[in-house]
């Protein structure tokens, strides 16, 4: 039997072995996951959600762990949720980027989590808006949140962080990659990293010149800068985190920060109740009505709109 009030206390006193037995719970969809979630509401809400993002080989870990250093040099709490495939046979995380930000590991100040993405789309875990709420709960400043490293389809990222933060790097075609759909659309902060390289500063020009035919914004509107780093030395980091602050301080000016925590709440309630009625239809298979339905779209009394329908009215009526 899981002590949920004991538990979340502990993990807001920053006792790691709390926050991942909560987050283990939020993973496993446990039966305390409601109890949790219940008792972590009124404790979230003061973390800035920071999601890193782009194609494999860019630097995300090195910069993750960089940035995580910046901060806990102005005295930040940090969390790290590192998105990493699934392995295909235990259906765990099958990188562990923990190993590449081990020079944290002995920090208090600094929670770090590698989460698998267990089949699903979008570079995050689904479980990821829970374990973030956990973190939040337990006392974290800044979260980052680094995504599995799939290239331009991790779009997701965008609708779970307050400020994405798009890497590219030179030599791997990321100038081409940044101007199919989505790359653009969800960057607040542009990271040119490994910039010792050749090809850093007409990356950067590309990078610049796509945002530019993609704009319309209004004057006052966030522009996303452009940033050159060597994360693997820490040169640029402290311009990133600059950056970071800023859009944060524009966002909140304009309301913008408050317009997308609620959105991102939205997203949450819908994703649960979309879950709980497709678990729903999944106990239907093999259903008497969910036959007869069948039944009538085969032999043509009926359409498949229109059964779904029917079956939806069931579902919410109680049937």
């Amino acid at each position: 039997m899981v002590d949920v009030p004991q538990l979340v206390e502990q993990a807001r006193q920053g006792r790691p072995r709390a926050v991942a037995r909560l987050i283990s719970l939020v993973e496993g969809a446990a039966p305390e996951l409601r109890e949790v979630m219940a008792t972590l509401a009124p404790l979230t809400g003061g973390a800035y959600v920071v999601g890193l993002t782009g194609s494999p080989g860019v630097g995300k870990s090195t910069t993750t762990s960089a940035l995580v250093t910046a901060y806990r040099k102005v005295g930040k709490r940090v969390g790290v949720l590192a998105v990493d495939p699934s392995s295909p046979f235990s259906g765990g995380a099958l990188l562990g980027d923990r190993v590449r930000m081990s020079e944290h590991a002995s920090d208090p100040g600094v929670y770090i989590r590698s989460m698998a993405t267990r089949g699903h789309l979008g570079g995050l875990a689904w479980a990821a808006p829970q374990a973030i709420r956990v973190l939040d709960a337990a006392g974290c400043d800044v979260i980052l949140v680094e995504t599995v490293g799939v290239g331009q389809s991790e779009v997701e990222i965008a609708s779970q962080a307050d400020t994405s933060v798009v890497l590219l790097a030179p030599g791997m075609g990321d100038g081409i990659q940044a101007a199919k759909a989505g790359i653009l659309e969800i960057g607040d902060v542009y990271v040119v990293n490994k910039a010792d390289r050749d090809g850093a500063d007409a990356t950067a020009r590309e990078l610049n010149h796509m945002l530019g035919l993609g704009e319309s914004r209004a004057p006052g509107d966030w522009r996303p800068p452009i940033v050159k780093t060597v994360a693997a030395r820490g040169e640029g980091i402290d311009e990133v985190v600059e950056a970071l602050e800023k859009h944060r301080a524009w966002m909140e000016e304009r309301g913008v920060l408050a317009r997308r925590r609620l959105a991102r709440a939205a997203r949450e309630v819908e994703t649960i109740a979309v879950t709980a009625l497709r678990s729903r239809i999944g106990d239907l298979s093999g259903d008497r009505h969910l036959d007869a339905l069948a039944e009538r779209i085969v032999a043509g009394d009926t359409d498949p709109y229109r059964a779904a329908d029917e079956l939806v009215e069931g579902l919410t009526n109680g049937a």
